[in-house]
């Protein structure tokens, strides 16, 4: 059984923590977060994941994607680019892509494009995904759903659908990314985390962004990773150990399988 944590979604590069990068990942791993893995969001993400990976070869991870809200004009450069990055040190998957039309839809079939594209880097080197969705489920499922064969896995990151978003995942190989927004008061994850059921649930931060209550407001961090466990624990009444080794073993399926 899986005595750490993993941390399934953040962004600990040095952007965000020009100072102490080194301290912060250092307090996850003090924190039993054992493994990290670092979304990408652009061209400029792959040498930042690059830096955090060689301070932390054993504990740091990155993905390689375009995230849907970085689609613009120049998406084919990026693309080019960014697929070059695959085969970099201690890259586990594709990410974070996927669709996000909340804040407006002026590079939609852009967005499609690219994610379809991202889609089969996936489904041609057998790796898992780490999706972005927002405001475009509708959309997103319809494309996901072409291969529904079983080839592709991964993590509806810092998920945001409802209870038949959670199910289609789960029938899917998609894992639910559960992060510091359970810990919000009134947050719908609440009523949602126990339908949805730990063997379908990873943890994520999405630091630095979105940190859990009591740090809410401030950077996050992947050393908070137990409390959202711990609020997962208190929601389905069961030890915070049970919810450390399943989601952990449910992240190694997926990314280390």
């Amino acid at each position: 059984m899986a005595n750490y944590y993993i941390d399934t979604h953040a962004h600990l590069y040095r952007e965000y923590y020009p100072e102490n990068l080194r301290e912060v990942i250092q307090r996850a791993v003090d924190a039993h977060v054992e493994k990290v893995l670092l979304a990408c969001v652009d061209v400029q993400t792959p040498p930042m994941i690059a830096e955090a990976v060689e301070m932390f070869p054993e504990n740091v991870y990155g993905l390689i994607g375009l995230h849907p809200s970085d689609v613009k004009e120049d998406y084919e450069e990026q693309l080019a680019e960014l697929e070059s990055h695959i085969e970099d040190r201690n890259i586990v998957g594709i990410g974070e892509i996927g669709l996000d039309y909340y804040h407006d839809r002026d590079f939609e079939q852009e967005q499609q494009i690219v994610f379809q594209r991202q889609l089969n880097w996936a489904h041609d080197r057998k790796l898992p995904l780490s999706l972005h969705i927002r405001n475009g489920y509708s959309e997103a499922i319809p494309i996901l759903s072409q291969y529904a064969t079983g080839s592709l896995r991964g993590v509806l990151h810092c998920f945001s659908g409802g209870i038949q978003e959670a199910e289609w995942a789960a029938k899917h190989g998609f894992a639910i990314g559960i992060g510091g927004i359970v810990t919000f008061k009134n947050s719908k994850l609440q009523e949602l985390v126990p339908q949805i059921g730990l063997e379908h649930i990873v943890l994520e931060t999405d630091a630095p962004y979105l940190a859990p209550t009591p740090h809410r407001g401030t950077p996050n961090e992947s050393s908070y990773i137990p409390l959202i466990a711990r609020k997962i624990a208190e929601i389905l009444n069961v030890s915070v150990k049970e919810v450390m080794e399943r989601t952990s073993e449910n992240a190694m399926r997926i990314f280390f399988n």
